[in-house]
């Protein structure tokens, strides 16, 4: 089950009766996706993208204080403090698919609240909103998720999808549309600058073509970007090298631009009969991204880094976290012993 009609109206709503809001989102493909759709339906507002721990706090209320706004929406964030909402003094919207949290004095929807499925966020407001069906489906696809809404999509943009495809990974790796997605994320990579330099351009690109063909000077400058950060992917992809072990690690320097989720999601599509572990060293810390095609990997991370100076969170087959360097071989050994048993 997704969310309600009911819920679904009131999203709508609350978009409509928004003239100048201020819009929180993740820097992924479901995030961004998330952003476009409701910021062209009100046409209107200051997008502030969230690049670091995906938790809105009071250091975020400086961007309340700066911009006149009437509403604030957060979007595929998986955490929004109760200080922050208290010390906010507006309405706040919060649409998520994460682990569902309790919170007082805020509008908050998550599909989990109603059962254990869930859907991206973009497909949350692509039910709303009904705009723009090609972000949404490139932002589902960049979160391994193909909505029921991609018949409808296929009548529109026969090019892009097909149905034949049925599994997530197939779609984000050999689609156009899967395409458009891995573009949309890696446009977010670098400065928090150059990222609203391009979500700034991608508010006035009206289809997808416009990317994918070049057909547009805005189209060009989204593609030449994509271009110049998928060297450096490729660069890291090309040295991950598998073994007959269980679990595929592959850890990087924090001097090269952060790939985690990305290589993970990518390896896991190369790899389906392993689990992916990706990290990136960064301040003594090993920030870690994780994927599984059948194994629950999100409470075997948590198991394994209990006691450790470290975090784990996120979805059952895809998570993250970090663990202090000096525990990263503890870390390791715990969830290998751990995947064998799952086994």
């Amino acid at each position: 089950m997704t969310l309600t009609a009911s819920e679904y109206l009131k999203i709508r709503k609350e978009a409509d009766s928004s003239y100048r809001p201020l819009i929180f989102f993740d820097d992924d493909a479901d995030g961004l996706c998330s952003f476009l759709m409701l910021y062209d339906h009100i046409k209107d507002g200051k997008g502030v993208i969230i690049k670091t721990t995906p938790v809105i706090d009071k250091k975020f209320l400086r961007k309340v204080k700066e911009y006149p706004l009437d509403k604030i929406f957060v979007l595929d964030i998986a955490e929004v403090t109760q200080n922050f909402i208290d010390s906010a003094k507006t309405r706040i919207v919060w649409i998520d698919h994460h682990q569902p949290l309790e919170r007082k004095n805020i509008t908050y929807f998550n599909p989990l609240n109603n059962d254990d499925n869930t859907q991206p966020t973009s497909y949350l407001m692509y039910k709303a909103l009904k705009n723009n069906i090609w972000l949404a489906m490139a932002g589902c696809i960049g979160d391994w998720f193909i909505p029921d809404f991609s018949d409808e999509f296929i009548k529109k943009y026969p090019d892009l999808f097909s149905a034949d495809i049925k599994e997530p990974d197939e779609a984000l790796f050999s689609t156009e549309i899967g395409n458009i997605s891995k573009i949309l994320s890696f446009i977010l990579k670098g400065s928090v600058r150059s990222a609203m330099t391009c979500v700034k351009i991608m508010t006035r690109i009206k289809e997808p073509y416009e990317i994918l063909e070049q057909t547009t000077s805005k189209g060009k400058f989204i593609y030449n970007k994509f271009e110049k950060i998928n060297s450096r992917y490729e660069s890291l992809l090309s040295e991950v090298k598998p073994t007959k072990k269980n679990i595929l690690t592959y850890i990087y320097s924090a001097n090269r631009m952060s790939f985690s989720s990305d290589l993970s999601n990518e390896l896991l599509y190369r790899y389906p009969k392993k689990i992916i572990v990706v990290g990136r060293d960064s301040r003594g810390y090993i920030k870690l991204s994780f994927r599984s095609k059948n194994i629950e990997i999100l409470n075997l991370v948590a198991q394994a880094i209990k006691g450790l100076d470290g975090f784990s969170g996120g979805h059952l087959l895809a998570c993250g976290g970090q663990v202090k360097k000096e525990d990263f071989d503890v870390f390791m050994k715990r969830l290998e012993k751990l995947v064998k048993q799952a086994k």
